[in-house]
């Protein structure tokens, strides 16, 4: 079986002392390419190795946090300008200052084509049902894109409450059940919980980013494998973790019954975005 494989959770390249320090111990445990990450990396390179790694598509996210913009809009832009093919703009915002926030929100959304909205809680110290993020959800809802987040322990060195799915995201998808909501990074040692929240609601969704196949939650995959065929997303947290490693071990690793595969590595994605797969390099799985 060959198709063409969508990464739901990517980011941008840039040294690891660029506005994001806390990610220096993470990226060392994970292995990731020091060599890579030693300056900004452009469209075509990053296009470069997608390409070598059979991945058609990327959702690319900026990185805002209190105080600073690592990663801006604008120049996630500058990617899905140059080509629009290959990557997905997911937007980031000032998540204290909710009514800017918005409209840069609208802004990239209609005016740039951006597909979603991305919020990474533990930089913010706040959990998904803050006040903060009310406003930015009705908007998601209005724009008809989804809110991504990140659930689960914090891999980086800071503290992991804000990433419990039972009672936040839980929580946001009972006030808001028209919100489609990504949960980046399995959620462990959260699975359980994580898994119970998205057979539960609708519109919430596991990605599996941050974790090569082999280390998968065996209760993962077999919800993966059956009620949750529609449920889990192929994500890698690039550049954590290298694109080749993930579709490499996902060929070693997963066992996944007869359709799965087309679901979870790109039509899952796909119809969360409500956008369309391109012709990309086929793998073969």
């Amino acid at each position: 079986m060959s198709l063409s494989i969508v990464d739901a959770w990517a980011n941008p390249v840039l040294p690891l002392n660029e506005g994001v320090p806390e990610v220096a111990r993470l990226f060392a445990q994970s292995g990731a390419d020091t060599t890579l990450l030693s300056k900004r990396r452009t469209p075509a390179e990053l296009v470069a190795l997608m390409d070598e790694a059979g991945v058609g598509q990327i959702c690319l996210s900026a990185w805002y946090r209190p105080g600073q913009v690592v990663f801006s809009n604008a120049e996630v832009a500058e990617f899905t300008r140059a080509y629009p093919d290959r990557f997905i703009g997911i937007a980031g915002c000032d998540l204290l200052n909710p009514v800017e926030a918005v409209r840069e929100l609208r802004k990239y959304i209609q005016e740039e084509g951006f597909k979603g909205l991305r919020v990474v809680p533990w930089l913010w110290g706040l959990p998904p049902n803050d006040k903060h993020y009310w406003p930015l959800y009705v908007e998601c809802i209005a724009l008809d894109v989804p809110f991504f987040t990140q659930v689960g322990h914090t891999g980086p060195l800071c503290p992991s409450e804000t990433g419990r799915p039972v009672p936040y995201i839980d929580e946001i998808a009972l006030k808001f059940p028209q919100l489609r909501i990504v949960c980046g990074h399995i959620g462990f040692p959260w699975t359980q919980e994580m898994i119970g929240v998205a057979w539960k609601h609708e519109n919430v969704f596991i990605d599996t980013s941050a974790y090569l196949p082999k280390y998968y939650p065996p209760e993962l995959i077999q919800f993966l494998n059956t009620t949750g065929r529609k449920k889990v997303l192929f994500g890698t947290n690039f550049p954590q973790l290298s694109w080749k490693a993930c579709v490499e071990q996902a060929k070693k690793y997963l066992k996944l019954r007869e359709g799965v595969a087309e679901d979870f590595f790109g039509n899952n994605i796909t119809r969360v975005l409500k956008s369309s797969r391109t012709q990309g390099r086929d793998v073969k799985l």
